[in-house]
């Protein structure tokens, strides 16, 4: 299908996942094909009614050369040069899906003609979305702004098109990457969230867990809406009519699951509104807009739309969570080995002479470290690195980006693990029931995984497995089936 583009508000979370990941082609509207016409039209009378205007990267220079003038001819050749000094990156490359999303948020700053460009370069912009995009990489992208990773983006697309005053700025300013990439997240995020819920419920009742840490009288009292939602969630997945249980309290880790995957859920709502704060913001540097009175100028304005200082923080909130949640992960893991607590088969071996898989609970803890290293706060960027004078202050965007698919990843592994641990805890009690919501998690688990009933090696089934999770978290993602991993 193709989603028709005619104003701001049309750059929203749906239209971006149909975009972005499910491979949907955009076109914009004559509308607003005519409202960009007009403003292109009033923006080039503009230069040539006040001569004497300073417009950055228009009359002006790029970067350390915002202070010479460019006039006449000088302008003309300045505003079709290709910034190919800023396709400065390599390294691994994004995946499609980002650099789909990166095309649909540029948009935004065109759509109802902020960025004075012509209707022309508007609808290339779009076009590129039916064929495959530039190669653009993943790592370097540091810098005032994103002018490397649009650089690399949209200067090819430049080649054999006569771009005119303010066109080349228009397509590598603003901050389309830091609106893709967080919206990139909260859709993995999402996806995330239900599967949590599933593997911890599932650890519920492995550890046949009381279901007083759960009851529905908790929504009211914690006065939280995030913890109620997930305390529904999860009895809508456990037996709660079953009535067998242990008849003292369970560990911590398993009585602050509401709390902390609650957490998780407040975070992620957070990104949310972020996310849709920016698909929606115009961000170009120079933007135009109306003057204050009727019959006056259009207004330039030079500003830093191009730092998205929300991007980071938010990201870095939902990488800390994954963190968080798979430490819980490896702590579940390890109380349910530990006969002394679970009131399981100690190691959770099948019989005296059954097979041994508590070195699983080595590996939970790897991932969960590795978790946790990537859950670091991603600071501005201490050094000017190239910044050339007014170019001293560089967003780490990507970083943050990377580090939480960093985390997330080594989240499922650690679901992993724990989706196995119960699995055995299920076999060697012989309970042959399992909640009809659960059914179809543990048979992918056993699909995987089947019990240990003599000794064998796990490890790569088990990785197949945390495979398979990070599948579910980007299965809707039909443009990059491939290329979920993290950037090494």
């Amino acid at each position: 299908m193709t989603i028709s583009l005619a104003k701001r508000p049309d750059f929203n979370l749906p239209n971006f996942a149909r975009v972005a990941w499910m491979g949907e082609s955009v076109e914009v509207d004559s509308a607003a094909l005519s409202v960009i016409r007009q403003s292109r039209e009033r923006f080039l009378q503009l230069l040539d009614d006040r001569p004497d205007l300073h417009i950055y990267g228009v009359t002006s220079g790029y970067g350390q050369n915002a202070s010479v003038r460019l006039e006449g001819e000088a302008r003309v050749e300045h505003a079709a040069r290709p910034p190919f000094q800023s396709m400065a990156g390599f390294g691994p490359e994004l995946p499609e899906r980002i650099k789909r999303g990166i095309v649909f948020c540029r948009l935004t700053n065109f759509i109802e003609g902020h960025a004075g460009v012509s209707a022309e370069l508007v609808e290339q912009v779009a076009q590129m979305l039916d064929e495959p995009l530039p190669r653009v990489p993943a790592c370097g992208n540091t810098s005032a702004g994103e002018i490397i990773p649009l650089s690399h983006l949209f200067v090819p697309m430049t080649q054999g098109h006569d771009l005119r005053e303010k066109e080349t700025i228009a397509l590598i300013n603003g901050s389309p990457c830091a609106t893709a990439l967080m919206a990139d997240v909260v859709l993995s995020s999402e996806r995330r969230i239900d599967l949590l819920l599933d593997v911890f419920a599932l650890s519920i009742e492995a550890m046949n867990a009381p279901l007083s840490a759960y009851d529905e009288a908790l929504d009211d009292l914690y006065g939280d809406n995030c913890i109620a939602w997930v305390l529904q969630q999860i009895r809508q997945r456990i037996d709660t009519n079953r009535t067998e249980r242990r008849f003292y309290q369970a560990p911590v880790s398993w009585r602050i699951l509401p709390q902390m995957i609650g957490q998780m859920v407040r975070v992620h709502q957070q990104l949310v509104d972020a996310a849709a704060t920016a698909l929606s913001a115009i961000t170009d540097n120079p933007v135009i807009v109306e003057a204050h009175e009727a019959g006056q100028d259009l207004r330039v304005l030079s500003n830093g739309g191009f730092h998205n200082a929300n991007a980071c923080a938010a990201i870095d909130a939902v990488t800390g969570s994954y963190a968080d949640l798979a430490t819980l992960a490896d702590r579940h893991v390890s109380k349910l080995f530990d006969g002394n607590v679970s009131q399981l088969p100690p190691q959770l071996k099948d019989g005296a002479d059954g097979g041994y898989i508590g070195c699983i609970g080595f590996v939970a803890a790897d991932y969960a470290e590795t978790a946790r290293t990537a859950a670091t706060r991603t600071a501005v960027v201490g050094s000017e690195g190239g910044g050339f004078g007014q170019n001293d202050v560089l967003i780490p965007i990507f970083q943050a980006w990377e580090k939480s698919l960093r985390a997330g990843e080594s989240l499922d592994a650690c679901l992993a693990i724990l989706a196995t641990t119960c699995s055995q805890a299920f076999h060697v009690t012989e309970k042959n029931y399992c909640p009809e919501a659960l059914q179809p998690l543990l048979d992918d688990v056993r699909f995987y995984v089947p019990p240990v009933v003599t000794f064998r090696a796990v490890g790569w089934s088990i990785g197949d497995l945390a495979k398979k999770f990070t599948q579910r978290v980007y299965k809707d993602c039909q443009t990059d089936q491939n290329n979920t991993q993290p950037i090494n």
